[in-house]
């Protein structure tokens, strides 16, 4: 028999093509109420005899259906409900895994005269039968690569959300992209759940690769365990688990782990088989695998380790993209941890500590205070979260990528601890080692400071918070009393600072022993996870007394295997400074001092330069910029270029695109690279001022010194324990001995014009208010450096309001309107110079004004007005 073939009927589709006739859908069922079993097979009764009446025998080439739409519709709408093969065997869905319940695709009823009754698996059947076994649905998550299976207007009736991510699973597992959006998902909804426990529908074609493989994912990094844990968790759950080969190798290859010898690939289900098998005997894929364009073959990482082909560079892209509200939690937990609050612009500022260029005004800080230094490695910054769902890279831009690594958690007793670091902050920079023995190169982390240890931040509490705390905290009257015993109040605030910050020296300790040793210990002793198979290595990077900077610049860094371009200074027992850290010196040799510019080509093909100031881009005029890579300045323009520069043909050149950022220097950091580049402090000049400090009284007592702080540390610790327990106890005392506590008396004032017209009032009667006892953030400024004065509160304009003077560390005295906090036009005002101490108001020649005296580090007394 010779079937006719219809000349006129449409291309049949590729099995993952979006359907163009949708109205099919209203064949759906539009009741609201749930059927009961009884209901739901009465009518499949009826449609299996109105179905008997329907299939008989007929001469016609065109399906056996009698109805007049069927009838008219052409090939490409009948293959629409093609059933996916091997579906209707496949066991609907397995049972629960934590909130995760593993489930075939549901097909809607539009699906019915394919189905046999009995064999229907629409989401009203799902809804049933996950109420029946006791469970609500609240998620499904649908990894099919293909929207013709259902409609999500039922799941929005039963106020549950649905959340696509398509995947391919045609001769490829899901990217890591989808899997970190799956684990997302999954944690956001648990972390939502209030009261009633609600579950997660995960559905593919059949329920088994791809959403096993999601499933496995999320269990490896929701708890210790290992894949072949998790992969028997999966199987047990949902009979006979993952059975693609090519899953399982994956996972084990994601994760770093050796896959035993006793992991055996189970073999194809029964309900799978079929006539279609390929010549190797395995099933054909499921039908919505491809959307039928080529699929890249599974990625299998290389067994040696860190071995490339291509060159590496500082530019490469590393780690995963993660989904945007995983990104901005991340970043409030970065800002909670140091202190910082949230700004108009949100958390979008990159909040790692800042270095600044050596000159000879700072240089001086080197004879006040104890440092250590350590080589400038010329690689890329990075700080690093480390948490129990992975590790995750923060550039510049303030971009999160996650990649596969383990850090695994202090044991008390020297064995394999099963858990790891959830929340560390971590600051550092990755380096590529070139290694000219073996002719590779590997990527080197190196950590040099910490901000926070599963959780708890171990950076400086500012006093000026406290303070403020403390202000709205106790009583008008015990605040006054305060003020008259101001030392004491000042060495309480101290000591409960101490209790909560540590300085350099001990965060630098912790790395070594709380993130270090723990992984060398496990890797020594564990014969599962593979560490040599992670993206890059991980060490402390090491820091050297002053007395040692000759050898460093002599010896070690010609002997580097990375790049290197100058030294780093740090206060041994500084707190770790948000941003900008002016007392964070960092040293170039001259040649490498540099500047990072906006680089930009208008219409006539000029270059310009731009910088930001406040937020805002300004054009550079003058600064010329050359390529000497005879490379086409176009292809920089719009690219964030770093620029070094030449002295004797006075132009910036082109020294690489910094990728990892997304915005230039701020105008503050021009001027303090073009002042070390005027003061050009060359190698010989920083080492002969190295080489009189060190001859200085306090570096010839630092043997000792360190030796006390070692030996007075769990003294130390003791003491501040009960230091914190007897101020509570203080305070406590205090807060319920004054009725006062918790009034609010704002002194009403009306203002009185001058002869002049201008308003007289009190500053002093203004000041002395109480604040109230709720705090909340009226506004916040940034100014544009460290400042390690109080500022000075007064009316500088005469329009009688208070303004608040702001001595900036270096260079800097700007006045910030009291209202708003916006900058008072006409400032900031320039000094050159370091500000330890406060501004003074006071009409210094008589004439009626009062002028802005400040003291500065070097011997100057500057007025302003």
């Amino acid at each position: 028999m010779v079937a006719t073939m219809d000349l006129n009927a449409s291309p049949q589709p590729e099995e993952d093509d979006e359907p163009y006739v949708r109205h099919l859908e209203d064949y759906s069922s539009r009741d609201d109420r749930i059927e009961s079993a009884v209901e739901i097979a009465r009518r499949e009764r009826d449609e299996r005899r109105k179905r008997m009446r329907y299939d008989k025998p007929t001469h016609n080439s065109q399906p056996a259906y009698r109805d007049q739409y069927y009838q008219n519709r052409n090939t490409r709408a009948y293959d629409r409900y093609k059933i996916p093969q091997g579906w209707l065997d496949c066991p609907p869905s397995g049972h629960e895994i934590g909130f995760l319940v593993p489930s075939k695709v549901p097909l809607n009823e539009a699906y019915n005269n394919h189905v046999p009754p009995g064999s229907r698996y629409s989401f009203k059947q799902v809804v049933h039968n996950q109420r029946i076994a006791g469970r609500k649905l609240g998620l499904v998550i649908d990894l099919t690569n293909t929207t013709r299976y259902y409609s999500t207007t039922d799941l929005k009736r039963e106020g549950i959300k649905h959340v696509k991510i398509a995947c391919k699973g045609r001769d490829s597992v899901p990217d890591n992209v989808s899997v970190n959006t799956f684990v997302n998902e999954v944690n956001q909804f648990v972390l939502n759940l209030k009261h009633s426990k609600k579950y997660i529908l995960v559905h593919c074609t059949h329920g088994h690769n791809r959403t096993g493989f999601m499933i496995v994912h999320y269990l490896m990094r929701s708890g210790p365990m290992n894949v072949t844990q998790a992969l028997k968790i999966f199987s047990d759950a949902r009979p006979p688990g993952i059975y693609k080969p090519d899953y399982i190798d994956a996972l084990y290859t994601f994760y770093h782990e050796i896959k035993p010898e006793s992991v055996i690939c189970p073999s194809t289900p029964e309900w799978k088989r079929s006539t279609e098998l390929d010549l190797n005997g395995e099933a054909v894929p499921d039908d919505d695998d491809d959307d039928g364009g080529p699929a890249g073959p599974v990625q299998v990482i290389s067994e040696e380790p860190h071995q490339v082909e291509v060159k590496m560079s500082n530019d490469d892209v590393l780690g995963d993209e993660i989904p945007p509200d995983q990104e901005e939690g991340y970043r409030h937990f970065f800002y909670r941890m140091l202190s910082l609050n949230i700004g108009g612009r949100g958390c979008s500022q990159f909040p790692g500590s800042h270095p600044v260029s050596l000159n000879r005004d700072n240089l001086q800080l080197l004879r006040q205070r104890y440092y250590y230094a350590t080589w400038k490695a010329d690689g890329t910054r990075y700080m690093m979260l480390l948490t129990m769902d992975g590790c995750y890279l923060v550039d510049r831009s303030f971009r999160f990528r996650r990649v596969q690594m383990r850090f695994p958690f202090k044991h008390p007793t020297e064995g394999i601890s099963d858990k790891v670091h959830h929340f560390t902050l971590l600051d550092g920079e990755m380096i590529i080692d070139t290694l000219p023995d073996k002719q590779r190169q590997e990527r080197r982390y190196l950590i040099y400071d910490m901000v926070a240890i599963n959780g708890q931040s171990v950076v400086e509490v500012g006093t000026v918070f406290l303070s403020s705390i403390f202000n709205g905290w106790i009583g008008s009257r015990v605040l006054n009393w305060l003020t008259g015993i101001s030392s004491i109040f000042e060495y309480v605030l101290k000591h409960i600072v101490n209790t909560v910050a540590r300085p350099f020296y001990e965060r630098w300790k912790m790395l070594e022993k709380e993130v270090i040793d723990p992984r060398n210990h496990e890797k020594a002793r564990s014969h599962i996870y593979r560490y040599d198979l992670e993206p890059f290595r991980v060490r402390r990077k090491d820091f050297w007394l002053l007395s040692a900077v000759e050898k460093v610049l002599k010896g070690f860094i010609p002997s580097l295997s990375h790049e290197a371009d100058g030294l780093i200074f740090q206060g041994w027992d500084d707190p770790y400074v948000a941003r900008t850290h002016e007392g964070l010196l960092k040293w170039k040799y001259p040649e490498m001092n540099s500047v990072d510019f906006l680089y930009e080509q208008d219409e006539s093909g000029r270059g310009m330069l731009s910088l930001f100031e406040r937020g805002k881009k300004k054009h550079m005029d003058g600064n010329n910029v050359v390529f000497r890579d005879d490379s086409d300045p176009a292809e920089y323009s719009g690219k964030i270029v770093e620029c070094s520069w030449d002295q004797d043909e006075q132009v910036w050149v082109s020294m690489r695109v910094r990728v990892d950022k997304s915005t230039p220097n701020d105008i503050n950091t021009y001027r303090k690279v073009m002042r070390s580049i005027k003061d050009n402090i060359t190698e010989e000049v920083l080492l002969q001022e190295i080489r009189e400090i060190i001859r200085l009284p306090m570096y010839a007592d630092l043997p000792s010194y360190l030796d006390r702080l070692q030996g007075n540390h769990l003294e130390c610790d003791h003491m501040k324990t009960h230091t914190r327990r007897c101020l509570l106890r203080f305070f406590l005392f205090l807060i319920l001995s004054n009725p006062s506590y918790g009034e609010n008396k704002f002194r009403e004032r009306k203002a009185t014009d001058d002869e002049q017209g201008y308003p007289e009032i009190d500053e002093d009667a203004l000041l002395n208010t109480q604040c109230p006892r709720k705090l909340e953030l009226r506004w916040q400024t940034e100014v544009t450096s460290s400042v390690y004065a109080t500022p000075l509160i007064a009316d500088i304009n005469s329009d009688g309001k208070l303004d608040i003077v702001v001595p900036s560390f270096v260079h800097y005295l700007e006045v910030l309107e009291g209202a708003d906090g916006d900058k008072m036009p006409g400032w900031p005002a320039f000094h050159q110079s370091n500000v330890h101490s406060s501004p003074l108001l006071f009409d210094i020649d008589k004439d009626g004004v009062r002028e802005i005296a400040l003291a500065t580090y070097n011997g100057e007394v500057l007025f302003f007005r």
